[in-house]
Protein backbone atom coordinates (compact mmCIF):
# COMPACT_ATOMS: atom_id res chain seq x y z
CA UNK A 1 0.00 0.00 0.00
CA UNK A 2 1.35 3.30 -0.81
CA UNK A 3 0.84 6.50 0.57
CA UNK A 4 1.25 9.92 -0.82
CA UNK A 5 2.99 12.71 1.21
CA UNK A 6 1.61 15.59 1.14
CA UNK A 7 3.31 18.59 -0.75
CA UNK A 8 5.67 21.18 1.51
CA UNK A 9 5.14 24.66 1.31
CA UNK A 10 7.81 26.87 0.90
CA UNK A 11 8.05 30.33 1.98
CA UNK A 12 9.54 32.72 -0.59
CA UNK A 13 12.65 34.01 0.21
CA UNK A 14 12.35 37.21 2.03
CA UNK A 15 13.92 40.30 0.07
CA UNK A 16 17.19 41.35 1.18
CA UNK A 17 17.47 44.58 3.52
CA UNK A 18 18.50 47.67 2.24
CA UNK A 19 21.62 48.92 3.38
CA UNK A 20 21.52 51.68 6.05
CA UNK A 21 22.64 54.88 5.14
CA UNK A 22 25.89 56.54 6.75
CA UNK A 23 24.99 58.54 10.05
CA UNK A 24 26.29 62.26 9.32
CA UNK A 25 29.34 62.94 11.30
CA UNK A 26 28.67 64.43 14.59
CA UNK A 27 28.89 68.36 14.44
CA UNK A 28 31.17 69.67 17.01
CA UNK A 29 29.40 71.26 19.77
CA UNK A 30 28.97 75.23 19.06
CA UNK A 31 30.67 77.11 21.76
CA UNK A 32 28.74 79.40 23.68
CA UNK A 33 27.89 83.10 22.71
CA UNK A 34 29.33 85.34 25.05
CA UNK A 35 27.41 88.51 25.50
CA UNK A 36 29.54 91.74 25.87
CA UNK A 37 28.29 93.49 29.00
CA UNK A 38 25.99 96.07 28.87
CA UNK A 39 27.34 99.71 29.20
CA UNK A 40 25.89 102.20 31.73
CA UNK A 41 23.78 104.04 29.31
CA UNK A 42 22.32 100.58 28.19
CA UNK A 43 21.74 99.09 31.46
CA UNK A 44 19.97 102.70 32.23
CA UNK A 45 18.01 102.65 29.05
CA UNK A 46 16.81 99.03 29.43
CA UNK A 47 15.64 99.53 33.04
CA UNK A 48 14.14 102.67 31.91
CA UNK A 49 12.14 101.11 29.27
CA UNK A 50 11.33 98.24 32.06
CA UNK A 51 9.79 101.13 34.60
CA UNK A 52 8.06 102.60 31.33
CA UNK A 53 6.10 99.85 30.59
CA UNK A 54 5.29 98.79 33.48
CA UNK A 55 3.76 102.05 34.51
CA UNK A 56 1.51 101.78 31.18
CA UNK A 57 0.29 98.58 32.02
CA UNK A 58 -0.44 99.81 35.75
CA UNK A 59 -2.14 102.76 34.13
CA UNK A 60 -4.32 100.54 31.88
CA UNK A 61 -4.94 98.23 34.31
CA UNK A 62 -6.29 100.83 37.32
CA UNK A 63 -8.47 102.30 34.43
CA UNK A 64 -9.82 99.29 33.19
CA UNK A 65 -9.80 97.53 36.45
CA UNK A 66 -8.90 98.66 39.32
CA UNK A 67 -10.62 102.10 39.34
CA UNK A 68 -13.88 100.52 38.90
CA UNK A 69 -13.32 98.29 42.18
CA UNK A 70 -12.13 101.05 44.36
CA UNK A 71 -15.39 102.64 43.10
CA UNK A 72 -17.66 99.55 44.40
CA UNK A 73 -15.71 99.98 47.55
CA UNK A 74 -16.39 103.69 48.21
CA UNK A 75 -19.67 103.60 47.48
CA UNK A 76 -20.82 100.43 49.38
CA UNK A 77 -18.88 102.20 52.87
CA UNK A 78 -21.06 105.75 51.52
CA UNK A 79 -23.92 104.31 51.35
CA UNK A 80 -23.64 102.54 55.10
CA UNK A 81 -22.57 106.11 56.71
CA UNK A 82 -25.11 108.00 54.69
CA UNK A 83 -28.05 105.98 55.80
CA UNK A 84 -26.60 106.26 59.17
CA UNK A 85 -27.02 109.67 59.23
CA UNK A 86 -30.58 109.77 57.06
CA UNK A 87 -31.55 107.00 60.52
CA UNK A 88 -30.06 109.50 62.78
CA UNK A 89 -31.49 112.49 61.14
CA UNK A 90 -28.17 114.54 60.76
CA UNK A 91 -27.96 114.01 57.25
CA UNK A 92 -26.24 117.35 55.67
CA UNK A 93 -28.50 119.98 54.12
CA UNK A 94 -26.20 123.10 53.60
CA UNK A 95 -22.41 123.20 53.09
CA UNK A 96 -22.52 122.49 56.51
CA UNK A 97 -22.74 119.11 58.33
CA UNK A 98 -25.46 119.49 61.51
CA UNK A 99 -23.13 121.28 63.75
CA UNK A 100 -22.51 123.80 60.70
CA UNK A 101 -19.32 122.61 60.40
CA UNK A 102 -17.67 122.95 56.13
CA UNK A 103 -18.81 119.74 54.89
CA UNK A 104 -15.48 117.38 53.72
CA UNK A 105 -14.79 117.16 49.91
CA UNK A 106 -16.40 113.50 49.79
CA UNK A 107 -18.58 113.58 52.18
CA UNK A 108 -22.15 112.13 51.00
CA UNK A 109 -24.86 114.50 50.90
CA UNK A 110 -27.28 112.47 48.81
CA UNK A 111 -28.72 108.96 47.24
CA UNK A 112 -29.52 109.05 43.14
CA UNK A 113 -31.76 107.13 41.23
CA UNK A 114 -32.14 107.27 37.81
CA UNK A 115 -34.40 103.92 36.80
CA UNK A 116 -34.12 103.90 33.06
CA UNK A 117 -30.58 103.50 33.79
CA UNK A 118 -30.47 101.43 36.28
CA UNK A 119 -28.58 103.80 38.17
CA UNK A 120 -28.20 104.22 41.55
CA UNK A 121 -25.25 106.27 43.54
CA UNK A 122 -24.40 107.81 46.71
CA UNK A 123 -23.35 111.68 45.85
CA UNK A 124 -20.64 113.10 47.47
CA UNK A 125 -20.12 116.95 47.92
CA UNK A 126 -17.11 118.48 45.70
CA UNK A 127 -16.35 117.49 42.08
CA UNK A 128 -12.40 117.64 41.87
CA UNK A 129 -11.28 114.73 40.04
CA UNK A 130 -9.87 112.94 43.40
CA UNK A 131 -13.90 113.72 44.59
CA UNK A 132 -15.45 111.94 41.87
CA UNK A 133 -13.03 108.72 41.81
CA UNK A 134 -15.97 107.79 44.79
CA UNK A 135 -18.82 108.47 42.93
CA UNK A 136 -21.11 111.40 41.71
CA UNK A 137 -19.68 114.74 42.89
CA UNK A 138 -22.68 118.01 43.64
CA UNK A 139 -20.73 121.29 42.61
CA UNK A 140 -20.26 123.46 46.14
CA UNK A 141 -21.31 126.61 44.92
CA UNK A 142 -24.99 125.19 43.97
CA UNK A 143 -27.86 123.92 46.14
CA UNK A 144 -28.63 120.67 47.05
CA UNK A 145 -31.14 118.79 44.61
CA UNK A 146 -34.59 119.96 45.31
CA UNK A 147 -33.82 123.09 46.85
CA UNK A 148 -34.76 126.08 45.12
CA UNK A 149 -32.35 127.15 42.02
CA UNK A 150 -29.88 125.25 40.38
CA UNK A 151 -28.54 122.26 41.29
CA UNK A 152 -25.47 120.73 39.06
CA UNK A 153 -23.87 116.80 39.65
CA UNK A 154 -20.98 116.09 37.95
CA UNK A 155 -20.07 112.22 37.15
CA UNK A 156 -17.16 110.38 35.38
CA UNK A 157 -18.35 108.96 31.94
CA UNK A 158 -16.26 105.80 31.89
CA UNK A 159 -13.44 105.27 34.66
CA UNK A 160 -14.18 104.78 38.16
CA UNK A 161 -17.69 102.73 37.37
CA UNK A 162 -18.28 105.26 35.18
CA UNK A 163 -21.65 106.05 36.57
CA UNK A 164 -23.16 108.29 33.87
CA UNK A 165 -21.25 106.33 30.98
CA UNK A 166 -24.92 106.24 30.04
CA UNK A 167 -26.27 109.64 30.86
CA UNK A 168 -27.16 110.97 26.99
CA UNK A 169 -29.73 107.94 26.66
CA UNK A 170 -31.77 109.93 28.59
CA UNK A 171 -34.81 111.20 27.08
CA UNK A 172 -37.68 114.03 27.97
CA UNK A 173 -39.81 112.76 30.74
CA UNK A 174 -37.55 110.37 32.16
CA UNK A 175 -37.67 110.17 36.05
CA UNK A 176 -34.87 110.99 38.13
CA UNK A 177 -35.21 111.01 42.04
CA UNK A 178 -32.42 112.46 44.88
CA UNK A 179 -33.07 111.30 48.45
CA UNK A 180 -31.73 114.44 51.03
CA UNK A 181 -32.02 115.04 54.42
CA UNK A 182 -35.37 117.19 52.93
CA UNK A 183 -36.85 113.66 51.71
CA UNK A 184 -37.24 112.53 48.65
CA UNK A 185 -36.77 114.40 45.56
CA UNK A 186 -38.06 113.60 42.42
CA UNK A 187 -37.51 115.06 38.77
CA UNK A 188 -38.45 114.63 34.99
CA UNK A 189 -35.79 115.25 32.43
CA UNK A 190 -36.37 118.02 30.13
CA UNK A 191 -33.66 117.57 27.55
CA UNK A 192 -30.20 116.74 26.78
CA UNK A 193 -27.38 119.64 25.14
CA UNK A 194 -23.85 120.05 24.32
CA UNK A 195 -21.70 123.41 24.44
CA UNK A 196 -22.98 126.08 22.19
CA UNK A 197 -26.59 125.02 22.54
CA UNK A 198 -29.25 126.72 23.88
CA UNK A 199 -29.88 126.31 27.84
CA UNK A 200 -33.16 126.53 29.55
CA UNK A 201 -34.25 129.64 30.55
CA UNK A 202 -33.06 130.68 34.44
CA UNK A 203 -36.05 128.82 36.78
CA UNK A 204 -38.22 131.41 38.42
CA UNK A 205 -38.52 132.20 42.25
CA UNK A 206 -39.86 128.89 44.03
CA UNK A 207 -38.64 126.40 41.44
CA UNK A 208 -36.01 123.93 41.33
CA UNK A 209 -33.65 122.67 38.77
CA UNK A 210 -31.49 119.65 38.30
CA UNK A 211 -28.69 119.35 35.99
CA UNK A 212 -26.29 116.42 35.17
CA UNK A 213 -22.78 116.70 33.55
CA UNK A 214 -20.13 114.47 31.95
CA UNK A 215 -17.89 114.18 29.51
CA UNK A 216 -18.77 113.07 25.99
CA UNK A 217 -16.55 111.30 22.92
CA UNK A 218 -15.42 108.57 23.51
CA UNK A 219 -14.65 106.26 26.58
CA UNK A 220 -11.53 107.71 28.34
CA UNK A 221 -11.04 110.87 25.40
CA UNK A 222 -13.28 113.23 26.31
CA UNK A 223 -13.85 115.42 23.82
CA UNK A 224 -16.61 118.01 25.94
CA UNK A 225 -19.44 118.20 28.03
CA UNK A 226 -22.86 116.35 27.99
CA UNK A 227 -25.81 118.44 29.80
CA UNK A 228 -29.11 116.78 31.29
CA UNK A 229 -31.56 118.84 32.22
CA UNK A 230 -34.01 118.15 34.75
CA UNK A 231 -37.17 120.16 36.30
CA UNK A 232 -38.11 119.17 40.22
CA UNK A 233 -41.64 117.78 40.04
CA UNK A 234 -42.02 117.47 43.48
CA UNK A 235 -42.25 120.27 46.60
CA UNK A 236 -39.53 122.40 46.56
CA UNK A 237 -37.25 122.94 49.54
CA UNK A 238 -35.93 125.96 51.60
CA UNK A 239 -31.78 126.06 50.31
CA UNK A 240 -29.15 126.01 52.82
CA UNK A 241 -26.42 127.88 53.70
CA UNK A 242 -23.92 128.01 50.79
CA UNK A 243 -20.02 129.55 51.89
CA UNK A 244 -18.60 128.83 48.25
CA UNK A 245 -19.55 130.78 45.53
CA UNK A 246 -19.27 130.69 41.50
CA UNK A 247 -15.97 133.30 42.10
CA UNK A 248 -14.16 131.00 44.58
CA UNK A 249 -14.95 127.77 43.34
CA UNK A 250 -11.45 126.08 42.03
CA UNK A 251 -11.09 125.58 38.83
CA UNK A 252 -10.23 122.00 39.34
CA UNK A 253 -14.04 121.57 40.35
CA UNK A 254 -15.38 122.67 37.11
CA UNK A 255 -16.32 120.91 34.41
CA UNK A 256 -13.15 118.74 33.13
CA UNK A 257 -10.74 120.41 35.30
CA UNK A 258 -7.85 118.81 36.46
CA UNK A 259 -6.79 118.85 39.98
CA UNK A 260 -2.99 119.56 40.44
CA UNK A 261 -2.96 119.77 44.15
CA UNK A 262 -2.14 116.35 44.73
CA UNK A 263 1.39 116.13 42.45
CA UNK A 264 3.32 115.91 45.68
CA UNK A 265 1.75 112.47 46.20
CA UNK A 266 2.81 111.23 42.53
CA UNK A 267 6.35 112.97 43.54
CA UNK A 268 6.59 110.32 46.61
CA UNK A 269 4.89 107.04 44.68
CA UNK A 270 7.84 107.68 42.12
CA UNK A 271 10.31 107.35 44.28
CA UNK A 272 8.98 104.75 46.42
CA UNK A 273 9.13 102.73 42.90
CA UNK A 274 12.41 104.21 42.16
CA UNK A 275 13.36 102.98 45.61
CA UNK A 276 11.68 99.61 45.42
CA UNK A 277 13.51 98.72 41.51
CA UNK A 278 16.93 99.86 43.14
CA UNK A 279 16.75 97.42 46.11
CA UNK A 280 15.24 94.71 43.23
CA UNK A 281 18.19 94.97 41.24
CA UNK A 282 20.50 94.65 44.09
CA UNK A 283 18.99 91.71 45.63
CA UNK A 284 19.00 90.02 42.09
CA UNK A 285 22.56 90.19 42.48
CA UNK A 286 22.90 89.45 45.97
CA UNK A 287 20.28 86.51 46.63
CA UNK A 288 18.82 85.17 42.77
CA UNK A 289 16.47 85.82 40.66
CA UNK A 290 13.68 83.21 42.73
CA UNK A 291 13.32 84.67 45.45
CA UNK A 292 13.80 88.02 44.25
CA UNK A 293 11.10 87.58 42.20
CA UNK A 294 9.06 86.11 45.25
CA UNK A 295 9.69 89.42 47.35
CA UNK A 296 9.71 92.36 45.10
CA UNK A 297 7.05 91.23 42.34
CA UNK A 298 4.39 92.36 45.03
CA UNK A 299 6.14 95.40 46.18
CA UNK A 300 7.03 96.73 42.53
CA UNK A 301 3.11 96.00 41.73
CA UNK A 302 2.32 97.96 44.57
CA UNK A 303 4.37 100.63 43.64
CA UNK A 304 3.43 100.80 40.17
CA UNK A 305 0.05 100.92 41.02
CA UNK A 306 -0.29 103.79 43.35
CA UNK A 307 2.24 105.86 40.64
CA UNK A 308 -0.37 105.01 37.91
CA UNK A 309 -3.62 106.16 40.29
CA UNK A 310 -1.43 109.35 41.01
CA UNK A 311 -1.38 110.21 37.80
CA UNK A 312 -5.06 109.14 36.46
CA UNK A 313 -5.65 111.53 39.57
CA UNK A 314 -4.42 114.23 36.95
CA UNK A 315 -6.87 113.78 34.40
CA UNK A 316 -10.04 115.65 33.25
CA UNK A 317 -12.43 115.10 36.15
CA UNK A 318 -14.99 113.53 34.34
CA UNK A 319 -13.26 110.91 32.65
Amino acid sequence: MTTTEAPTSRRSPKPPRAPKAPRPPKRPPRPPVVLAPLTTRQAFARSFAAVAAALLIMFALNLLVFSHVQHLVAQQRLSDDYRAQLEAGIAPVSEGDFEDVLLADGAPVGLLAIPSLGLHEVIVEGTASGVLTAGIGHRRDTVLPGQGGVSVLMGRAAAYGGPFSHLQSLAPGDVITVRTGQGLQEFAVIGLRYAGDPTPPAPKAGESRLILQTSRGAPYVPTGVAYVDAELTSDVQPAGARMTTTATLPASDTALGTDVSTVWALVFAVQFLIAAEIAAVWSLRRIGSQKTWIVFVPVLLLAGFFVADEITRLLPNML
